[in-house]
Order: C-alpha cells, then structure tokens, then sequence
C-alpha cells in the first residue's frame, strides 16, 4: 500500500499523533523544552524583580522556539551523516518523509525570527541577543563548523546552553550577568560535553562509521570516560559556589543531590567504560541539570 493510500485510510486521531511525533523529532523538542527550563532558571538566580509571568512564559517559548529551529536546521544540515548512523537512520530527512529542500529552510527561519522578535518584545534587545546566539551556536558553529571537523565541538557548542542562562538574566536586568547568574551559566557550559560524550560513549560505532570526531572515537573510552568525571566534578563545584552569593537550601539541596548523583554515575563510568555505563551517566545528567534548575525556580517561587 503507497503511503498516500495508507495516510488517507488511517484514523485522524493517528494522523494526529503521528504529526506530533515527527514534529517533536525534528525540532527536537525535548532539549528545546530543557533549554527554555533553563532561560527561567537564569531569571531564578537573577537579583532584582522578574517580569511578569506572562513574559516569562513568552521568553520561555522563544527560547524553546529558538533552539527548535537550530534542532531542525541540525537535521537538514547532517542528513548525510544521519544516514550512516543506526541512531539516525530514521530520521524523516533520511526516510523521505520530508524533502529537504529550501522551503524548509524558509520554515525554520521564520521560527527563528519569531522567536527572537518575541524575546525582544516581552523583554529586552539583549535577552533577545542572547536567545538568536544560543540557537546560532548550535546550529552554525557546531553544526556546520565544528562536529565534522574536531572533538573540539561539543565544547565549544556547549555554549548555546548558556546563552539560554544569559538571555533569562537579561530579561531580569538588562547589562553584564551578575554573579549567581554568569556561574549558572559556566555550570551549563561545563555540563554539556560530559553529557554528550557520555551518549557518544554509547553511540560510538555510529560516530565511528559516519567519521564525526567524537572524543571517544578519537582518543577511545577509557580516556574520554577520565575527561567526563573531571568536567562532572568541576560543574558540580561549581554550582554550589553560588551558596557563597546568597542562593538557599532549596538550591543547595537540588545542587548537591544532582551533583552526588551525577559524580557517582561518572566514577563508574571512568571505572568500566561501558556502554551501560555511558547510558546511566547520559540520563544521570539530566536528571542532575533537572534537579538544579527546579531547585532553582522553587527557592526563587517560595522563598522570594
């Protein structure tokens, strides 16, 4: 049965359901709604009075916005890798159940634009400066200029999560971050390579036959495991020196148990760098980044 034939006899509702998923899988959405998390959670370390809820819930969908139309433009542009990857290979680049072709291009600049013209309405010129450089970080200078060239990559890609940090901040007190807020965002800077090159642990062989140079592919596990627990401990120091500016026990505990949980996983990732291991230590980091951020919001929503 031609796929036309199949659309046409399946129930609305699977239709439905079926658009969702592929929606959310092309815009990846499930970091984008992590990254707009972490715009409110700069806006939650930020001294001074926050903007009103509903431009928080405006910021945080540009953001979220923003960094879909980087997650769909990362798509477009590694079709040809994402072919050669098992974990890719059904991506809807890959199958044809999209064709990559300039409209699309035309689609995610319009998100793009519209989400940093609605940052720039419901807060500042920066705030909005900040949301167009996160989405700018990933999908050109990582996407296109860096993860097909050097193990460099994640690192300095990493940046566009921070820059969600930087862009709640903003909405806050337009100017230079102030010292709880630029921490959070260095925590984010460190937090994304261990969190990559864990499922880059996992995703080896993929990396490997598509010749991306992921740290593992480059150096090998055992030594890109070493790398991880040192970037884990560093990020979890880190977040606790905000203790020093003011930040409560709400933060403190989310801070510490995240941070706990994430060292433990990464120590046995150095230990045996398998692949079980490298999946504990991938989920353990966002389960870490979860944690600070709600304790984060909660201090900011309860204790004022």
């Amino acid at each position: 049965m031609s796929r036309s034939v199949a659309s046409r006899s399946e129930p609305a509702g699977s239709r439905a359901l079926r658009a969702f998923r592929l929606v959310f899988g092309l815009f990846k959405l499930r970091i984008g709604v992590v990254i707009g998390l972490t715009a409110l959670g700069g806006v939650a370390v930020s001294p001074g009075p926050a903007p009103a809820g509903w431009r928080l819930a405006i910021l945080a969908l540009a953001v979220t916005g923003a960094a879909a139309a980087a997650g769909g433009f990362n798509q477009y542009a590694e079709r040809d890798l994402d072919r050669l990857m098992n974990r890719t290979r059904r991506r809807p680049f890959v199958t044809g159940e999209l064709a990559a072709d300039r409209r699309f291009l035309w689609l995610i600049g319009a998100v793009l634009v519209s989400s940093v013209g609605a940052a720039a309405a419901v807060t500042n010129a920066l705030a909005a400066a900040y949301v167009f450089l996160g989405a700018f970080f990933y999908g050109v200078v990582y996407t296109v200029w860096l993860k097909r060239r050097t193990w460099w990559n994640i690192v300095i890609g990493g940046a566009a999560g921070s820059f969600a940090v930087l862009a709640g901040a903003a909405a806050v007190s337009p100017g230079l971050p102030a010292a709880v807020p630029a921490i959070l965002a260095g925590v984010l800077f460190l937090w994304t390579p261990p969190h990559f090159w864990s499922l880059a642990i996992l995703c080896r062989d993929d990396y490997a036959q598509a010749r991306v140079p992921m740290l593992p592919v480059v150096i090998g596990d055992e030594r890109c495991a070493r790398m991880i627990l040192a970037h884990t401990v560093a990020l979890t120091a880190l977040a606790l020196v905000p203790l020093a500016y003011g930040m409560g026990w709400i933060y403190g505990a989310g801070a510490l148990i995240g941070g706990a949980l994430f060292v433990v996983t990464s120590v046995r990732l150095a230990r045996h760098p398998s692949r079980q291991a490298a999946r504990a230590n991938f989920l353990a980091s966002l389960a870490q980044l979860g944690l600070l951020l709600i304790a984060a919001i909660a201090e900011r929503l309860m204790l004022g």
